[in-house]
């Protein structure tokens, strides 16, 4: 983790960082629904991009392709200068460098959530248990769930287990992270303590991809938007030129019904 640091300003300057995610022409079909359409995306290192939409418009589709939880038709995607391998211990270590925060929070229901932090170290990137106990400790305490080390997910709250899931996949060192609508099963009560600590990993400098509807999380830690709707990249822009000035009257539309002030 020698990158160097990505300042970024309030106003979601984009950092200079080199591209890290390159999806080229993707396309991706479900039976007959064509889901991903010709997608051209690059991700640089630092950067924060949200990627935003109606519903069906592509945006989890997208985010589960760049660590092929979905496989692709056609098209390439990169990984810091590397196609995505296919599957086997090659796939495995680039789960490692792709962390992945899902809607449900997956997590193992019979192992603490201290073993839950410990487990991808041990196994995938061979770290000693001493290490890797001592290292998830650190980075529970770092989202706030740092008391709650020994019990197990079921006793924790939703926002609790999904602060959880975030340390399990900071744990790996990923060189990105994504997010698949986070906080949509959370409880509105819980919802800010997860964006806090995304917004934190945002300051922080880490890459990050994030499929959400909390437009205030889009504004405040976004570099740039993402708009997608029936399977296309719509627009892309700075957040507040996106939320200010749409350009396309797919994004007005969606902004009009999704935006009450």
């Amino acid at each position: 983790m020698s990158e160097v640091p990505v300042t970024k300003n309030a106003g979601g300057a984009a950092p200079t960082g080199d591209p890290l995610v390159v999806l080229d022409n993707v396309n991706k079909h479900f039976g007959a629904l064509h889901v991903l359409q010709d997608i051209d995306l690059t991700i640089r290192r630092g950067e924060v991009v949200v990627v935003i939409g109606p519903s069906g418009s592509g945006k989890s589709t997208l985010c589960r392709t760049i660590n092929r939880l979905e496989t692709i038709d056609s098209g390439s995607i990169g990984i810091d200068g590397r196609p995505l391998p296919q599957e086997g211990r090659e796939l495995a270590r680039l789960r490692a460098d792709v962390g992945m925060v899902f809607q449900s929070f997956n997590l193992f229901a019979h192992k603490t959530v201290l073993e839950n932090v410990v487990l991808g170290q041990t196994k995938v990137r061979r770290t000693d248990r001493t290490t890797a106990e001592k290292k998830a400790r650190t980075l529970l305490d770092r989202v706030g769930v740092g008391a709650q080390a020994e019990k197990y997910p079921a006793q924790l709250s939703g926002g609790q287990q999904q602060r959880v899931a975030i340390a399990r996949a900071l744990a790996m060192d990923p060189k990105v992270m994504l997010f698949d609508e986070p906080t949509s099963a959370l409880d509105p009560e819980m919802i800010n303590e997860v964006l806090e600590v995304m917004q934190q990993l945002a300051r922080d400098g880490m890459t990050m991809v994030v499929v959400t509807h909390e437009m205030g999380f889009a504004r405040s830690a976004a570099n740039r938007v993402v708009f997608m709707a029936d399977g296309r990249i719509i627009e892309e822009a700075e957040p507040n030129q996106f939320f200010s000035n749409p350009r396309s009257d797919r994004a007005k539309d969606f902004l009009s019904k999704i935006l009450h002030h």
